[in-house]
């Protein structure tokens, strides 16, 4: 960031960006990047295998926020005009398929076309950025990073920021200023890491909730590590909206790059694999752990490739969710986490479980992924809209915590182990943490 010899105002007068070049711009997160540009820039250039496909892109990107700016500043075409537009941008900003061969030729062309000033970004959700920037010019890796905007990105701001070994510090200062201020963003700095931290932290609790799903089904995981335990969306559900096949992408990266505490609790359930080749792909497909049938709601029949009406599945005993549910709903969110922690059955012991493993593998990530909890704590509050971590251990209390996550089986951080009575993690000036207690 700026030093005291170095103010924002100059920081962000150090480098010019009025022409933005978005590639994959028919893609959600191209044309849902490429309004943000919109905000700030006055001419963005959508990009993709037609101009066809980069004018859906145009009217994607017009529908999702209903603003003449975006078609004023817009202008599209195919990746023919890759080489002319790239010399004519201050940055390119990459959002093709999460395919590394892939990334690495469109890089090669950027390479040979773009001035030597010019930034380049990915918003990969974890592919690597050192091994993206492999065999690029010197001043292609000084002035290439990941921007990780998380989708939508008009709706939630948290972003990581990853930097390569080579990238310079002051385009990092610069970018990460930039995305604060004209683009509305919170920025969280991470490491070069398998899945970064948010989908790092995050697909390890969706997949677990996955793993658990084949033998307890999808509507009870939901209902049981649902909006009550701090989040906005249940965990499966989330899967079905994010696509099996991005799931399974990112899993599959994390898994083969990394070997953690946690390791067995990000691999795909081979069930899910198998109604993959099916075409089970979650919303994009019409199926996943749920579906539609009019106005029905169907979840998936553990075991099987078939559904049955959410309705008419049999429920265990879980009034104690209505009862922590209510508690948030009128503010008490200690004696909410009390409850969730005092709760009895196998049903409040499997959320237990998950959330143990989310707050232990989230601190268990300090230094890995990122600096501090800090960094884990915002992406996940800002990018996921669960409640961070560290919100969880305040509010259920420190020893609590430990307790629970002991009696769950899951290890306990040494940040947790070490800390002194009354340690408080949370501390952010300008977010209520009311936000992240759903009441339902």
């Amino acid at each position: 960031m700026s030093t005291p010899t170095q103010s924002a105002q100059s920081l962000l007068a150090s480098r010019e960006i009025n022409h933005v070049v978005v590639l994959g711009a028919n893609g959600t997160m191209g044309f849902g990047s490429g309004v943000l540009f919109t905000q700030a820039v006055p001419r963005v250039t959508f990009l993709a295998r037609s101009k066809e496909k980069a004018e859906q892109g145009l009217a994607a990107a017009k529908a999702m926020v209903r603003s003449n700016t975006v078609g004023q500043r817009v202008d599209t075409g195919s990746y023919d005009d890759l080489e002319k537009v790239c010399g004519e941008a201050d940055l390119i900003f990459e959002a093709v398929t999460e395919q590394l061969p892939l990334k690495q030729e469109f890089f090669a062309r950027v390479d040979a076309a773009r001035r030597p000033d010019s930034i380049v970004a990915t918003v990969t959700s974890g592919l690597s950025i050192n091994t993206l920037a492999e065999g690029r010019s010197d001043s292609f890796r000084k002035n290439f990073l990941g921007l990780h905007f998380f989708n939508p990105p008009n709706v939630i701001v948290g972003t990581e920021l990853i930097a390569g070994k080579d990238t310079d510090p002051a385009l990092l200062d610069f970018i990460e200023l930039y995305s604060e201020k004209k683009l509305g963003r919170t920025m969280i700095r991470t490491h070069d890491t398998a899945g970064f931290a948010g989908n790092r932290v995050g697909f390890k609790v969706l997949n677990e909730c996955a793993i658990l799903a084949e033998q307890h089904g999808p509507a009870l995981m939901d209902k049981i590590v649902g909006p009550y335990t701090g989040r906005a969306l249940t965990p499966l559900a989330t899967v079905d909206l994010v696509g099996w096949d991005i799931h399974r992408a990112i899993v599959d990266n994390i898994v083969a790059l990394t070997k953690d505490e946690a390791h067995d609790t990000l691999v795909l359930p081979k069930y899910m694999a198998d109604l993959m080749d099916q075409g089970t792909l979650g919303n994009k497909s019409g199926r996943g752990f749920f579906m539609r049938d009019g106005k029905r709601k169907l979840a998936l029949i553990p075991g099987t490739d078939r559904y049955q009406p959410v309705d008419e599945i049999k429920m265990p005993d879980l009034s104690y969710i209505a009862e922590i549910a209510e508690l948030h709903r009128i503010g008490r969110y200690d004696a909410a986490m009390a409850a969730f922690v005092a709760a009895k059955g196998p049903e409040a012991d499997i959320a237990r479980k998950v959330i143990s493993g989310y707050i232990s593998y989230s601190f268990h990530r300090v230094g890995e992924c990122t600096d501090t909890i800090t960094g884990i704590d915002l992406i996940m509050g800002q990018g996921f809209n669960w409640a961070p971590p560290s919100v969880l251990v305040d509010t259920i209390g420190l020893p609590e915590t430990i307790a629970m996550i002991e009696k769950s089986g899951v290890p306990v951080p040494s940040i947790l182990a070490k800390a002194a009575p009354g340690t408080r993690f949370f501390n952010h000036p300008t977010i209520n943490v009311g936000k992240f207690f759903v009441a339902g």
